[in-house]
Order: structure tokens, then sequence, then C-alpha cells
């Protein structure tokens, strides 16, 4: 009975690691698909920001990119002191796990000697053949070579049991030392980069003393940034009013068929609320501006990060990229208006059905207004301001309504 519990034991310690390890492994495998993202952004970061090394400026556009950048370092740490602590659960696991299978490695043994000493005291010290030839009858014959059989099977059964503990145990004491040489190279990592969040940190920290000494400048500049947005709201409030205006003549004059969607009075025909729906159906999926970037301003009214005192406002992102990088169409659209507004400089508005996206800051267009354009084309190139940066400014309507761009592009 007690050779059994063991053997069960064994079986039942064995087969609950399995999806253990499962578990485990997928959670790595998540920890570490989230550590090449994140190391993949700060590879943006560093491409986009050498690019204004030279002609960077003491200025809330250069803390608002050290932020984002900080912030994403930040997230790195983070990441690596997760996959610390999981490599942490994992030891421990494999090492509760090994102490298991030596006790029962000892057990199993310890069964196994006894057995061999009762086979050598077999029925008095009689060898096997005469123990099953005293038998005193067939029938007492018959069991006795049963029990027999019985008797070595058991000890085969044993001796494999032992065999296949012993490998088990082995493997465990790899995978162990496997872990403890992963934990070494992880902390190793994370060393390196909390120095390089360190140094960011006091970096940051500079530009923050250095710009609050300036806070009537910045609420200046931030004050005629608003001017500025206010001038490019009307803008495409009034071209967007101009659409409507043309649907509603073209639906009076045509016999076609028009309808009309909650939340906007533009008619549209069956073409253009199939692009509507299709538009609305990939929110948060759409592809970003630039190829490269990351968004150094968001959208809505929001108090500064690290600067007290200092209110954040957009109705759009705004995207730092590279230099000269290629402006792109989110979504299959129409080119309904092309402008320059101050502070903005080249504007394109695309149509895609009753909704619209803007693309502001461009240096130079490669469109012209009523052509048809494919998500990721080209619609022109980006421009780069007196302070080495080069931003594009994206927003998304729908209709007359302006919404959160960053709930429709594809997150990083």
């Amino acid at each position: 009975m007690r050779r059994i519990t063991i053997i069960f034991l064994f079986f039942v310690g064995l087969l609950s690691s399995f999806p253990l390890f499962s578990q485990v492994k997928k959670t790595r495998e998540e920890l570490e698909r989230e550590k090449i993202e994140v190391q993949t952004r700060l590879k943006e970061f560093d491409a986009i920001l050498k690019q204004t090394t030279a002609t960077k400026r003491t200025s809330i556009g250069e803390l608002n990119a050290l932020t984002r950048q900080f912030q994403t370092q930040n997230r790195l740490v983070n990441t690596l002191d997760r996959e610390v602590k999981l490599i942490n659960s994992e030891i421990s696991d494999t090492e509760r796990k090994i102490e298991t299978l030596e006790l029962q490695l000892k057990d199993l043994k310890a069964e196994y000697s006894r057995m061999i000493y009762n086979s050598s005291k077999l029925n008095r010290g009689l060898s096997i053949i005469a123990f099953v030839f005293s038998s005193a009858n067939f029938n007492q014959l018959y069991m006795r070579l049963k029990y027999l059989k019985q008797y070595s099977d058991s000890r085969k059964q044993q001796a494999a049991q032992i065999e296949k503990l012993t490998s088990e145990l082995a493997n465990q004491r790899i995978l162990l030392d496997e872990r403890k040489q992963d934990k070494e190279k992880v902390l190793v990592e994370e060393k390196a980069e909390k120095e390089k969040l360190e140094q960011m940190r006091k970096e940051q920290q500079g530009l923050v003393n250095t710009l609050s000494r300036k806070e009537r400048d910045i609420q200046r500049q931030i004050a005629a940034t608003k001017k500025q947005q206010e001038q490019l709201n009307r803008m495409i409030k009034a071209a967007i009013e101009e659409e409507i205006r043309r649907a509603e003549a073209e639906a009076n004059k045509s016999n076609s068929t028009t309808t009309k969607r909650a939340g906007t009075s533009m008619p549209m025909t069956p073409e253009a609320a199939a692009l509507s729906s299709s538009f609305a159906g990939n929110k948060g999926k759409l592809p970003w501006p630039v190829e490269t970037g990351f968004i150094s301003l968001g959208f809505g009214t929001y108090p500064h990060p690290t600067l007290k005192g200092i209110v954040l406002e957009s109705d759009g992102l705004e995207i730092r990229t590279q230099p000269n990088s290629n402006v792109r169409a989110v979504f299959d659209g129409t080119v309904s208006k092309i402008s320059t507004v101050p502070g903005y400089g080249l504007t394109v508005i695309v149509k895609h059905g009753e909704y619209f996206t803007l693309y502001s800051r461009l240096k130079s267009v490669a469109v012209k207004v009523g052509q048809n354009v494919k998500a990721k084309e080209t619609i022109g190139q980006v421009s780069t301001n007196a302070e080495g940066m080069a931003e594009v400014h994206f927003e998304t309507w729908k209709g007359l309504t302006n919404m959160d761009p960053a709930t429709w592009i594809t997150s990083k």
C-alpha cells in the first residue's frame, strides 16, 4: 500500500507541474514581447531626438519629448523588475519541486531495498525453486507462481519509477541553474536601464528648473498657440460645413438614395455610408500618420505632468517624428481641403464619409483637392520648426464633433 501511494504521489506531482510550467512559460513570453516593444519605442525616441541634438533649445516642446521618453524608460525598468520577480518565483517553485522529488526518491529507494531484502529472505531462506515445488497441492503451486510474478513485476516497476524520478530530478536541477543564470542576466540589464532612467530624470529636472523660471514666456507661448488652434478649428469647421452643404445640394439634385446617420446632418450616398462604417469599424486599428514617431502632446486639456502651473491644451495629437518624414493618410478617403494656417503651416483635410482627418505642420503637399487617397498613401512631408523638431499635428472629426485621435490609431 505504501509503495502504491508513493508511485501515485510521484505521478500527481509530475502531471501537476505541466500546467504550471505552461502558464509560467506564457507569462515569460508576454513579458519578453512587452520588453522588446518598449525597447523598440526607446530606439525610436533616440533616433528622433538625436536629430535635434545640435539645434535643440530649452523649450516646453523639448521637455514634453523628454517626459515621454522618461515614461517609456520607466516602463522598461518596471517590465524588467516584473521579470526578475517572475524568475524568483520560478526558482522557488523549482527548488520546492526538487525537494519533493528528493524525498520521493528517498522513499522509493528505501521501499525497493526492503523488497530486495524480503526477496532474499523468502520462505525462510529457501530457494525460489524449492519454495515453488514445496507446495502442498497444485492450487498452492499456482498461487505461489502468481505471487512470484507479481512480486517480480512490482520490483521492475519500482526500479523504473526510481529511474524516472532520477531523470526528472536531474532535469529540474538543470532548469534551476538556467533560471539562476536568467536572473543574473536580467539583473545586469535592469541595473543598466535604471542608470539610464536616473540620467533622464536629472536631465528632466534640469529642464523643469530652467523652464520654471520662464513661466511667463511659456504662458504667452501657450496663449499664442491657443489662438492659432482656434483659427485652425474655424478653418476645419468651415470646410466640414461646406462638405455638408455640398452633399445636401447634390442630394436635392439627384434622385439617388441618400441617408443621414446619427450625430451628423450630412446626407450620404450608399458608398459614403459604407466608407463611414468601415472607418468606424477600424477604430483603434488605424495606422499612424507617420511611420515612426511618438506622441509629444496628447488630446484634451490637462496639467503638465512636470511643470507646475502650466496647463496643456490640444484638439489633436502632436506627433514627433524624423525630419523630412512622409505624412500619410490613415484611411481611404478624398482630399477635401488644402490650406495654410499660421503656426500650423500647410494643412490637409481628408474626408472619409462622415469622418474627417486633419494633417498639419507640413512643409509640402503631394495631393490635390478632390483626389482619392488610399490608407498609408503619402499626402505631404513634415516640416521642421526653429527648435529642430519635426512634429505633425493630427486631428480626427465626426461631422462637426472633434474626437481624440489616440483612440483611433494603433497603440504603441
